[in-house]
């Protein structure tokens, strides 16, 4: 398995060799970004790259990128077909190779972003044969959306492949990468699991700031569209009108602390819960199903109801509204209107469909 955060360093790896100066072109270089974001981020370093490539081929979900320089072809994959999954980027000469092939697990592990900690099945390394293989397969499925001078590039490169042998050496490189890569990793992941706050994985998930949830969600950073899917649970927590006032203040306090446990409490370390409103939070629940969502949520409904047995004068109402989205950002106002209909309607729980109403759930 391959965090996102490996996976971008083996990818800038792969493209800094392919923009080192040697003498062993011509040079074919095949990557797949999923989605335009993603590929933005990096276009320079690819242009730079179909500089000094026979070939540059560039693969995303939906379109093709525009304005790509002479050498360089884009190729638009359709959402349903494997490809669309893939994170993978190849390079190759008659006397190097490297690979890397990751698949869109659509889950994620505890990491500083949403989006650092997302994971991918995938395999990397720095052999000529394994990158033959890749373009060979990648040319296959990609050539009825290039033209025939890419598909003449690519095959002068892969018969100039065949005619020689494998450079020595290779796999002694490769162990001293993968050593360093190894360490690095492990130096991200230490062997008792840890949020990227310090605490230990198994610690109640506090409430962070708007500010503190933005970052982590990738507002701040390169986030896209159609990856990983993410739940999202508004939760209005209403009070009898002056219960502060007629049980005091330290009450107060000690209640609030009991309404934050019971929505924080089925929560995973990968979890987060921000407080929008002084009676109104957001739950944020990545790589969940809508079905496992809801689950939390009656959960949460059943936690908040039974505060009454601690607190025997205050009957909370609570109202909540559930949706799982791979947008971005966040459909987060769609998710409150929604919450403020379930309160206006008596719904204890509604369910949000993309660009739909919000709809009851007894």
């Amino acid at each position: 398995m391959l965090t996102k955060r490996s996976l971008v360093t083996v990818s800038h790896a792969i493209e800094r060799a392919a923009l080192a100066t040697a003498e062993d072109g011509p040079l074919v270089v095949i990557a797949l970004f999923q989605r335009l974001p993603y590929f933005a981020r990096e276009r320079a370093r690819y242009e730079r790259i179909a500089a000094g490539a026979a070939v540059t081929v560039v693969g995303l979900v939906g379109e093709a990128p525009p304005g790509l320089p002479a050498g360089a072809y884009g190729v638009a994959l359709g959402e349903a077909e494997e490809l669309a999954r893939e994170w993978s980027v190849v390079a190759l000469t008659p006397r190097f190779g490297a690979t890397l092939v990751a698949r869109d697990c659509r889950e994620v592990e505890v990491a500083e972003t949403l989006e650092a900690g997302r994971l991918f099945d995938g395999r990397w390394g720095f052999r000529r044969d394994e990158a033959l293989h890749e373009v060979l397969r990648l040319r296959s499925q990609l050539a009825d959306r290039l033209p025939a001078e890419a598909l003449a590039a690519i095959d002068e490169v892969l018969a100039r492949v065949r005619d020689l042998p494998a450079t020595p050496g290779e796999s002694r490189a490769e162990a001293a990468i993968r050593l360093m890569a190894g360490r690095v990793e492990r130096a991200y992941r230490p062997g008792s699991p840890t949020r990227p706050d310090g605490e230990p994985a198994d610690a109640p998930v506090a409430l962070v700031d708007e500010p503190a949830l933005r970052r982590w969600t990738g507002l701040a950073g390169v986030t896209a569209s159609g990856t990983l899917p993410v739940a999202l649970i508004g939760v209005r927590v209403a009070e009898p009108a002056g219960t502060p006032e007629r049980f005091g203040r330290r009450s107060a306090a000690r209640e609030a602390q009991a309404v934050i446990g019971a929505l924080t409490g089925p929560l995973r370390a990968i979890d987060r819960a921000v407080r929008l409103t002084p009676d109104e939070y957001l739950l944020i629940l990545p790589s969940v199903t809508e079905e496992e969502a809801l689950a939390v949520a009656g959960r949460v409904h059943a936690a908040l109801a039974g505060l009454a047995r601690s607190y025997p004068f205050v009957a909370y109402a609570v109202h909540a509204a559930v949706t799982v989205t791979d947008r971005r950002p966040l459909p987060v106002a769609e998710v409150r209107h929604a919450v403020e209909w379930a309160a206006r309607e008596g719904v204890p729980v509604a369910t949000v469909a993309r660009e739909a109403a919000p709809v009851g759930r007894a």
